[in-house]
């Protein structure tokens, strides 16, 4: 399986296996997008490969929220360190752990944290939930990091490469072999937007249908309504093909949440305060 332990391989094998089981009524959940912080007047040409070098957007910095069937999920951590927060300057910024807690929850009552790749903003709050299980794509790990840490590709932030070894060595890293895996009943992982090298989204089951959280295969809702490939992949047609599947695998394309729109909280003004209920 792979080299950083027996313990790791051993524990990411049994929980996998077990989830590719089908369930006969897969749960359904409720999900939310929580915005933390705000990085503002952000380039969209950025964001939106050909977009207008002039456009300015206020970035929402998100993480989402699966609550259902005893668990209580992230897709993303989010990033929180000091050295980060003065390096970008975010407004309204809070830590993750703090934002979540607008919906009752506390840093410990986290089980599980899907990360859908390796990017500081999305993988630095990591160590914020200290009993959650870690899911990550296995080519995305192996790629950008060795078994102690050391950070074999510059897209990964080498403290947080440290912080993800140490968490493997504890046993907590679910490392995910390949697309299209149900990872936990009503929750399945696909790759192929090719932000990162093994970058993924996630479908979960709700009662309004299958919501989409697409993290940063798709930065905004314009991605969609234009066909056009984020600025930031490494594969700009597999980018777009994965925009399609996404479109496919959503009970509705209303359903699909990208990964920095401030729109998010337009389009679900509800419960509001930064939170938003997707349904």
């Amino acid at each position: 399986m792979i080299s950083i332990s027996s313990r790791v391989s051993l524990l990411a094998f049994a929980v996998v296996g077990m989830a590719t089981v089908p369930a006969t009524a897969p749960p359904a959940y409720e999900v939310y997008a929580v915005r933390y912080a705000t990085l503002p007047r952000f380039r969209v040409s950025g964001l939106i490969a050909g977009a207008d070098t002039s456009r300015r957007i206020d970035l929402a910095m998100m993480v989402w929220v699966i609550k259902g069937a005893g668990r209580t999920i992230l897709v993303d951590a989010g990033f929180h360190r000091a050295d980060l927060v003065n390096r970008w300057h975010p407004s309204d910024f809070t830590p993750p752990s703090d934002a979540i807690a607008k919906l009752g929850i506390k840093p410990e009552d986290v089980t599980d944290v899907i990360v859908s790749h390796v990017h500081w903003d999305h993988l630095d709050g990591i160590d914020l939930f200290p009993r959650a299980r870690v899911w990550i794509q296995r080519e995305e790990f192996e790629h950008h990091l060795d078994s102690s840490g050391v950070v074999k590709d510059r897209a990964i932030d080498a403290a947080d490469a440290k912080i993800l070894a140490g968490i493997a060595h504890e046993g907590r890293v679910m490392l995910v072999d390949g697309d299209g895996k149900e990872i936990i009943p009503g929750i399945t992982v696909y790759t192929g937007g090719k932000h990162t090298f093994a970058s993924q989204f996630a479908t979960v089951t709700t009662a309004a249908g299958t919501v989409v959280l697409a993290s940063d295969n798709a930065y905004l809702y314009e991605n969609f309504a234009k066909h056009v490939p984020i600025a930031q992949t490494l594969d700009s047609a597999s980018n777009l093909r994965t925009q399609t599947r996404m479109l496919s695998l959503a009970s509705d394309a209303r359903l699909i949440v990208p990964g920095h729109d401030p729109e998010v909280f337009v389009r679900f003004p509800t419960p509001g305060n930064g939170v938003a209920l997707i349904r």
